[in-house]
């Protein structure tokens, strides 16, 4: 896509009605290079380039907070060489992505059970959330052995272990108190879901904070999403009346 169409889709999008917060679950990988009789792992690798451009333009038209479900708990289960090839992958795409993030501003974070990740994945992680931490552009938060039941159980031992210490009692147990103890408690919740690949179901992906998030479900493999189907995507949510369970008069 060349520069001026970028730009005609940038224009169409109004700068007020932006949403804060996007979150993307990246499906289609594996199918994208079974189709070309690749590779899983070659699937992966083109679905990082996606991953660098989704984050380019989200940067650029304004998106505050990104989130991409880059790796689940489930995935764990996987076969060993394609785990340590997306562990690879992951290792490389941070060392790479350092210096474009140091330079447009990009605050890297990351959410699960990150104790599970390999060291040498781990260190470079550590290392790029602490060089970027002051960046004030856009957070892009790697959703990362991550599952949202387990985070819920966390929040809920958390809470817990509060309450049997006597800090809290029951009747203060809210909303805010709940999100404030869950992985994604330093952003507000996504005002998007995109899902890529078709497939209608959440997988496990920040179940609290998507109670009213707009979803959009696109059959597109992740490896071939676009910025223009982005960006389409992003005027279609202007164009969508959010109630939040209320009647507009």
């Amino acid at each position: 896509m060349n520069s001026d169409t970028t730009k005609q889709g940038n224009d169409d999008l109004d700068p007020a009605r932006l949403p804060a917060h996007v979150a993307i679950i990246m499906d289609g990988n594996g199918r994208w290079a079974k189709k070309r009789l690749l590779n899983r792992v070659k699937g992966h690798e083109q679905g990082s380039e996606t991953v660098r451009t989704i984050v380019r333009i989200s940067r650029e038209i304004g998106i505050q907070y990104l989130t991409l479900y880059a790796f689940s708990t489930e995935n764990w289960e996987r076969p060993k060489s394609e785990v340590s090839a997306l562990m690879m992958l992951l290792n490389r795409f941070l060392k790479n992505e350092l210096q474009e993030m140091q330079d447009n501003g990009i605050r890297l974070f990351a959410i699960g059970q990150l104790d599970r990740l390999p060291q040498p994945v781990s260190t470079t992680l550590k290392e790029t959330i602490a060089l970027t931490k002051n960046n004030t552009g856009m957070q892009l938060t790697l959703s990362l052995s991550y599952g949202s039941r387990t985070e819920i159980l966390d929040m809920v031992r958390d809470i817990a272990r509060e309450a049997c210490q006597g800090k809290i009692s029951a009747e203060l147990i809210t909303e805010d108190l709940i999100s404030s103890h869950l992985y994604t408690r330093n952003m507000p919740d996504p005002d998007i879901l995109i899902r890529t690949s078709g497939e209608m179901r959440i997988s496990n992906f920040l179940l609290w904070q998507i109670a009213y998030s707009e979803i959009f479900i696109t059959k597109t493999l992740w490896p071939d999403f676009s910025k223009e189907e982005y960006l389409h995507i992003l005027k279609e949510y202007q164009s969508r009346d959010r109630r939040f369970g209320k009647i507009t008069t």
